[in-house]
């Protein structure tokens, strides 16, 4: 009777320990990179009414709050400008202390195998940059597969720096976006949550209430077949791969997905409800940069991948603060992995070293459709971004008329003035133009800058 009523007071001791010792998310923890010059959420668990004391070493500051009845508590704190390393240390009952912090720039890099794609994978000159890829001034968090029917509240992982090793299992874009982001921010550090998953559609990504009650979304949803190397269910990885962290601040997103969407008409609104939907759950309307995705022979059908690559064209213009990188000229037609990660990655950086951080001048983005005007038998195409428009190889077969009878022909194109001025005896009073539409053809027209010209139809 004794030993039985020992072994209950232990239980009960052991069981208040447990319950009174504060948590925090695996998202926060050592040698993480806190977002600069923000105010920042951290939360986690601790006994319902326990006091909560947060002390940030870079200015000492002491925030205070109490565990609600759901035993979890939150804190919003403030970060200076960039630098480190910092503690901070969380006290209830017990005390976490968190070391080796960076004040720093964050972004999350999601969507499927290419983003997922690392040096181990196999890239282009892969072994070398990982040879040099010691940085603790880069810091990588790798969120794992996971699926859930519901919301998680944790998820595993840890944030580590930079090294040979833990570059070689990286995000080879999201490295080499850091890379290249901090040649023009100097000294601030950069941290990277990579939250992607091979063969998977753009609706698994977003919460199943965004699918389902928006009908178009829902009626493309049905469309996606259970597939043997991922799941297709909407919002089984976002519940286990995005929910978890919403709320830490990030600077923005990068994201690389929808060659598991092929085939969709509705690509731009997919994309376009994922994104206004993060934006709404982080309470921020961050910027969201993504990689077209690359030509390529899908299935039988000659216009499924062209139709996925127009629809991303076509979002810039839906949805505010977005970005896109054409990559049609380091693509490979018969590899769906295309191995020149550190141009992509380049590209991206670029982008947001432009519009985000506003120091890089330079030409970033390559010629996007404007506008046509129709003068008799001829169309002139006029292009965003076409400063030293040009043809590859001088001259272009890549554009196509067509009539009212929506017919297309080949059409000759001269440019003039960085405009394309088009022709085709074929079409006597054109109405439509089309340009680089199959599903393997790689851009044949650049800017001054080198880079490609996106797809494009007027007939839609």
């Amino acid at each position: 009777m004794k030993n039985n009523i020992f072994k209950f007071v232990f239980f009960l001791l052991i069981s208040s320990t447990m319950m009174a010792n504060v948590s925090l998310p695996n998202i926060f923890g050592d040698n993480m990179v806190l977002q600069r010059n923000s105010e920042v959420k951290i939360w986690g668990w601790a006994n319902p009414k326990e006091e909560i004391k947060l002390i940030s070493s870079w200015n000492n500051q002491e925030y205070k709050t109490v565990a609600n009845n759901q035993a979890k508590w939150e804190l919003t704190i403030k970060t200076p400008e960039a630098g480190g390393p910092f503690t901070i240390s969380i006290k209830g009952y017990n005390e976490v202390v968190l070391k080796n912090i960076l004040i720093g720039e964050v972004w999350l890099c999601s969507g499927q195998s290419n983003m997922e794609m690392s040096v181990s994978w196999g890239i282009d000159d892969g072994e070398e940059e990982m040879k040099n890829a010691t940085n603790p001034n880069i810091r990588f968090f790798t969120v794992p597969k996971l699926t859930a029917e519901n919301p998680q509240n944790n998820l595993l992982g840890n944030w580590t720096e930079s090294t040979p090793e833990t570059m070689k299992y990286f995000s080879a874009i999201g490295y080499f976006f850091a890379k290249r982001l901090r040649e023009d921010l100097k000294n601030v550090p950069i941290g990277l949550i990579s939250s992607n998953w091979g063969g998977t559609p753009a609706e698994i990504w977003m919460s199943a209430e965004v699918v389902n009650n928006d009908p178009i979304l829902l009626e493309n949803a049905k469309k996606l077949n259970e597939q043997e190397y991922g799941p297709r269910q909407p919002g089984r990885a976002y519940n286990a791969m995005i929910y978890p962290i919403i709320g830490f601040k990030i600077a923005g997103t990068l994201w690389y997905q929808g060659e598991s969407n092929v085939g969709s008409l509705v690509y731009d609104k997919t994309l376009g409800a994922l994104i206004t939907s993060w934006r709404k759950e982080w309470k921020d309307e961050f910027p969201f940069y993504y990689v077209q995705i690359a030509p390529f022979k899908t299935g039988k059908n000659n216009f499924s991948n062209v139709t996925v690559r127009d629809s991303q064209r076509k979002l810039l213009k839906e949805v505010s603060k977005t970005g896109m990188v054409v990559i049609s000229d380091i693509s490979d037609t018969i590899d769906i992995h295309p191995k020149n990660k550190k141009s992509v990655g380049i590209r991206l950086g670029n982008l947001a070293l432009a519009e985000t951080y506003k120091t890089n001048n330079s030409l970033v983005n390559g010629p996007l459709f404007k506008s046509i005007k129709i003068d008799k038998n001829k169309v002139i195409v006029s292009f965003d971004y076409a400063n030293g428009l040009h043809f590859k190889d001088k001259k272009s077969n890549q554009f196509e008329m067509a009539g009212a009878d929506g017919i297309f022909y080949p059409a000759e194109a001269s440019i003039e003035n960085n405009e394309v001025v088009l022709t085709s005896k074929k079409v006597a009073s054109p109405a439509k133009v089309r340009f680089a539409w199959g599903n393997t053809i790689q851009s044949d027209l650049f800017n001054k800058a080198n880079l490609p010209a996106s797809c494009f139809t007027t007939e839609f």
